[in-house]
């Protein structure tokens, strides 16, 4: 049954604050044979479980969470499914995609009319982290209507130092993906459309304190519309898992929850993040393999913006090229309208011939060409919108969802034409073109809305969400199969990047971040879903605080990126230029060279980035470290900072440490001296090399 929008924002608090109402309880002979309880552990994380369901967690013996029912079932109307009455315990042991661990199931009824499944695992190979596998069947007999369900959600008690919180949620106002929690502070983390081209997400949400957090996510293989809400509480800030789509449960049927987990951790959300990715590799679902192409540094010609000219590209390609930035990327304006994707006439009049002569001169400038494209987006008045408008995707009133940067809506993705239109177009740009890599731009790119378009013959609205994955994936093999070095970046703009597109993507950027804060929160993120050496770009430099802080992105791991004009800025932009304007004067020309020499030096994308070493909420300065070629490479940010330094990591022996941009001594470290006093504004890099036995 359809909910109100004050009925679904009545549930959505019922789901986090954990209201309900008991069905009649069953009489108090069978409470009293029930089964007092069930602790559940790996010697990490315990689970503690009273006979009415009810739970506290624990990490390495600490309770970290008040005993409270994580797992509830939701009636519509005004009977909230609550008491439920632990029936039996079983323990087995349980091999998998995962390996080896311990399974627990338990069984629990609700006043005899609907039965409990909860199936916890414990895996030897992510020892703090559990695997919750939930169901209901309806033993009663009348038909249950479902508002909505919870799963693994828990107070994680106050600590004096406060808490801090990712989310992987998207949001048009393109908030920080990690957050201090301050009191009033709630988020539902919807994982489906937050606004009509924002949407999707990372399913993950974690909270952690300065010495344990809690994280929690589903493992399914595909998107799903859950939500994992975080809300401050008194004395606590609550985490879990819920859904509220409406179901109707027939006598003796079963409705299965997603699969989840519940982690619990030291540290901030990159272990969560870690294990979650190597969870899923297990399940299917990985970043491809990554192309030598992919770590080359980016020249981008969107500071001259949609009116750009031939000209003005060719006129700056010699100083990228000798700046030692690799790729030059054509961005919006090369196009008719989105959709439609014909080449402009006023800029390549002869059409294909004079693409293909565009890429050409790139080439033999020494680069790589990679052209901007926004797939699923179609402007009114197109010609496919014309011909095809069976491809739109529609909400269930039947309008179009709109794309709002470019006035535009979105096609379905889970539509074979709509498939088929883009792997050719993928195919016409790569052979027939001659570009190396593609730039999949836009604010829709990470998650659609259901679909109710008839003509499509969706088994469920949901399959336009569940196969975006796949939609990517065909483009991604479509560019590979024509060229094994292309480059495919997904830029879903501001977005908390969609995990499930993942497999389809070989490059990240930041993604029009807002500050070098975001650059770095972004890229410790990308470093835990991707793996410690992810293709990750800071996006344009001119984006970051200053418009020149390249030590955000060098510091993490990342691939420099500009969109510098030279000699001069495009005359009519369509925002005010900042002060000084994207220009390349002297000075920038000096320290762009200087910043991009020092990342093909050290190359530290290819490195391993060390994510557990330093917590981002909490460890101050703030600070990331990556090791190379038996190097360690710090770097730490702070407005202001004078004050002793945390090296962390460092292994047996002396090592000789040096700024890491001007190659000025540090001093020496070692494991029983780790700390280096230093004074420094913005940032300060470190690079500590082992010294010899037997060195001066």
């Amino acid at each position: 049954m359809p909910f109100t929008a004050t009925r679904r924002s009545m549930l959505a608090r019922l789901l986090v604050g954990g209201a309900a109402v008991a069905l009649p309880e069953l009489g108090g002979a069978v409470w009293a044979a029930a089964p007092a309880g069930v602790r559940l552990s790996d010697g990490t994380l315990t689970i503690d479980y009273d006979r009415a369901m009810r739970a506290t967690v624990a990490h390495r013996g600490q309770v970290i969470t008040p005993r409270a029912q994580p797992e509830a079932l939701f009636l519509a109307g005004a009977a909230p499914l609550g008491s439920f009455l632990l029936l039996d315990h079983r323990e087995e042991s349980a091999a998998g995609p995962h390996g080896r661990g311990r399974r627990h199931v338990l069984r629990a009824t609700a006043g005899g009319r609907v039965e409990q499944m909860v199936a916890v695992t414990f895996l030897d190979a992510f020892p703090g982290l559990a695997l919750y596998e939930v169901s209901y069947r309806n033993t009663g007999a009348m038909p249950l209507a479902i508002a909505g369900w919870r799963v693994a959600t828990h107070d994680l008690t106050a600590h004096a130092d406060g808490v801090w919180t990712f989310a992987g949620a998207s949001y048009p106002d393109r908030r920080d993906w990690v957050q201090k929690v301050a009191p009033g502070f709630e988020q539902r983390n919807f994982m489906g459309m937050n606004a009509s081209d924002y949407g999707g997400g990372t399913p993950v949400a974690v909270v952690w304190r300065r010495d344990v957090g809690l994280a929690v996510g589903h493992l399914e293989t595909s998107p799903r519309q859950v939500a994992l809400p975080v809300a401050a509480q008194p004395g606590a800030t609550r985490i879990g898992l819920s859904g509220d789509q409406p179901a109707l449960l027939a006598p003796g049927a079963t409705l299965t929850l997603p699969t989840a987990f519940l982690m619990a951790h030291t540290g901030d959300h990159f272990r969560p993040l870690d294990a979650y990715r190597r969870l899923m590799a297990e399940r299917g679902v990985a970043a491809p393999a990554i192309p030598e192409s992919s770590y080359g540094p980016i020249w981008c010609a969107w500071g001259y913006e949609r009116d750009f000219t031939l000209d003005q590209v060719y006129g700056t390609l010699p100083k990228a090229k000798a700046l030692g930035f690799e790729w030059a990327v054509l961005d919006d304006g090369w196009q008719t309208a989105e959709g439609d994707w014909k080449l402009n006439p006023a800029k390549f009049p002869r059409g294909d011939a004079d693409m293909r002569a565009f890429t050409d001169r790139i080439k033999a400038d020494g680069m790589r060409p990679r052209l901007w494209l926004a797939p699923l987006a179609v402007d009114p008045g197109t010609d496919l919108l014309r011909d095809h408008p069976d491809m739109l995707l529609l909400d269930r009133d039947g309008s179009a969802q709109n794309v709002s940067f470019w006035n535009a809506f979105t096609l379905c993705p889970a539509y074979q034409p709509t498939v088929d239109y883009f792997r050719a177009l993928v195919r016409r740009i790569v052979t027939d073109w001659g570009y190396d890599g593609l730039k999949l731009d836009g604010q829709h790119l990470n998650g659609v809305a259901p679909c109710y378009n008839p003509a499509h013959r969706h088994a469920r609205p949901e399959e336009s969400s569940e196969k975006l994955q796949d939609f990517w994936k065909a483009i991604h093999d479509e560019a590979v199969a024509a060229n094994p070095q292309a480059v495919v970046e997904l830029c879903p703009c501001g977005d908390s990047f969609a995990f499930h597109n993942l497999p389809a993507t070989n490059n990240t950027p930041a993604s029009d971040p807002l500050s070098s804060w975001q650059i770095r929160l972004k890229g410790k993120t990308f470093k835990a879903l991707m793996g410690p050496s992810a293709p990750y770009s800071g996006d344009h430099v001119e984006l970051s605080d200053g418009g020149d802080d390249f030590a955000s992105a060098y510091g993490i791991g990342a691939i420099p990126s500009t969109k510098f004009t030279w000699p001069r800025d495009t005359p009519k932009p369509m925002e005010k230029l900042p002060p000084g304007g994207f220009v390349l004067t002297p000075a920038k020309e000096a320290l762009w060279g200087k910043w991009v020499a020092l990342y093909r030096e050290h190359m530290l994308p290819k490195g391993q980035y060390l994510g557990g070493l330093y917590d981002i909420g909490f460890d101050k300065p703030e600070a990331h470290a990556i090791a190379k070629d038996n190097v360690l490479h710090y770097a730490f940010y702070a407005d202001s900072w004078s004050g002793p330094i945390a090296l962390r990591g460092l292994g047996e022996g002396s090592y000789a440490l040096v700024d890491g941009f001007t190659g000025r001594s540090l001093g020496t470290a070692s494991r029983t001296r780790p700390t280096l006093t230093a004074t420094f504004e913005r940032a300060l890099l470190v690079r500590a090399t082992p010294v010899a036995r037997g060195a001066a």
